[in-house]
């Protein structure tokens, strides 16, 4: 990709790329650990064997130069990696889109456009994040920026999503939540958590304790009164990752509650 800082980036040209590095044994080992087998949540998926590190060189070369379209035909790759790949892209996209001090007024209006060109076009193949990996490494570093410094977005987006009925959206909406909590806004993965604490699937019991330890992480006393009247309602595997962090004796408190 020697030319890719005149010229723009195509698909197929990373697609090629990545394909180029494929590992049979370590695609054995993704499949496995990624749960492609039949009945499983990843079923039918397929892998090339890539580490995420491979295909971060891959995006590091191709950043800004590839075509919206494009990026929808990585997302659309029956390949897990070319998917990860598109992805992103697209966080690229919107971290080229945020606003810098030394902005203009028509710079900054410019990038709150493009932010939610980029955001929109994530929501209209959000599907295609079709692994927890996937929505992890993408939806908190898109939608979150997009949603928190929109004067419109407001977090009905993940109120939406989170009544999905896709995994995956529903992963989504909670996962994002992680971009508000680094900038210490508790309160949209509070009501989202409140909206998916009878979910069935441990992916989101994962993602609910993951958003709850990290906010325990940022204030402890949020973390307490929220598992004050919470805690009996929590998946154990949620209410173990919640307190993950805390003191051995407050572990063992909340959990012999």
């Amino acid at each position: 990709m020697e030319d890719s800082v005149r010229k723009p980036v195509a698909a197929s040209e990373i697609e090629e790329l990545l394909k180029a590095e494929a590992d049979a044994t370590q695609r054995d080992h993704l499949m496995r650990f990624f749960k492609t087998g039949k009945g499983e949540y990843g079923e039918g998926d397929r892998f090339l064997g890539l580490r995420v590190p491979q295909t971060r060189a891959v995006v590091k070369e191709a950043r800004l130069l590839v075509g919206m379209e494009d990026i929808g035909k990585l997302l659309y790759s029956p390949w897990h990696e070319v998917r990860l790949c598109g992805l992103l892209l697209l966080v690229e996209e919107m971290r080229g889109a945020l606003p810098k001090r030394k902005d203009s007024e028509e710079a900054l209006m410019l990038k709150a456009g493009r932010r939610k060109e980029i955001a929109e076009f994530y929501l209209l193949h959000a599907r295609q994040a079709n692994n927890w990996d996937l929505v992890d490494l993408s939806c908190q570093y898109i939608l979150g920026p997009y949603i928190r410094l929109s004067e419109e977005a407001g977090y009905g987006i993940l109120r939406r999503l989170a009544v999905s009925d896709n995994l995956w959206e529903q992963r989504i909406s909670i996962v994002t939540t992680l971009d508000f909590i680094r900038n210490g806004i508790f309160s949209p993965t509070l009501e989202i958590c409140g909206m998916l604490i009878g979910h069935p699937h441990d992916l989101i019991h994962k993602a609910i304790g993951w958003t709850l330890r990290e906010i325990g992480k940022k204030d402890s006393g949020t973390l307490t009164r929220y598992l004050e009247t919470n805690h009996s309602r929590l998946a154990r595997t949620s209410l173990r990752y919640a307190i993950e962090r805390l003191p051995g004796p407050e572990r063992l408190y909340w959990l012999n509650r």
